[in-house]
């Protein structure tokens, strides 16, 4: 039996829609019981783009089991809003650090080069961009959205941009990066911290 929920989605989620679900208030049918999460990301919206799921005007976490006539409003992360609940997040405390997929590799030299913790590799599979990004919690940056709804991702962002600065600013804005800039302090080659060693400099490796 088919059953009917109500979507909206606010802010920039509406670049991951379809054009005729932006900025609109729109019907979504579904069959047998589905998680929230399961229906955001079937609409191509990351789980890791979400700051907050109100339902019905009551906060509900990903496992919420949607219900015919559910009215569901879907908030994206902003920079400042520090937003933290039911484990939505949007990046780990301590340090900002990223892990970048392959298609990003100028991205990777222009946050190195700003002084920013990047990993990045050509060679980078899927699975291992997840596993590292899970296990050293780094944010994973991609354009990739499939992979940015693996359940081990918990911290990533989907790039909209396919202009390497455009991309960068993108990512300053996300997470409010521009006062932690310290140029030059990171080698844009391997990502190892540089330090001054008889008026030059060399660098450590990571």
């Amino acid at each position: 039996m088919k059953k009917l929920a109500t979507f909206r989605f606010l802010g920039d989620l509406n670049d991951l829609l379809s054009s005729h679900r932006k900025d609109v208030d729109f019907p979504y049918s579904f069959q047998g019981n589905q998680s929230i999460k399961h229906l955001i990301e079937s609409l191509g919206v990351p789980h890791t783009e979400v700051s907050r799921i109100l339902i019905n005007g009551k906060l509900v976490d990903f496992s919420y089991i949607v219900q015919d006539g559910d009215e569901v409003l879907v908030y994206p992360i902003t920079a400042h809003s520090g937003e933290s609940f039911m484990g939505l997040r949007d990046c780990p405390e301590g340090e900002i650090q990223f892990v970048l997929d392959n298609h990003l590799g100028r991205l990777a030299v222009y946050l190195r080069m700003l002084g920013f913790d990047t990993l990045y590799q050509n060679n980078y599979q899927d699975g291992e961009l997840a596993r590292v990004s899970n296990e050293q919690k780094r944010i994973l940056l991609t354009r990739d959205r499939r992979l940015l709804m693996r359940n081990s991702v918990h911290y990533g962002y989907c790039i909209r941009s396919k202009i390497p600065r455009q991309q960068l600013v993108e990512v300053l804005r996300r997470y409010d990066l521009y006062s932690k800039i310290v140029p030059f302090r990171r080698c844009i080659s391997c990502n190892g911290l540089l330090k001054p060693v008889n008026n030059c400099l060399l660098y450590t490796s990571p």
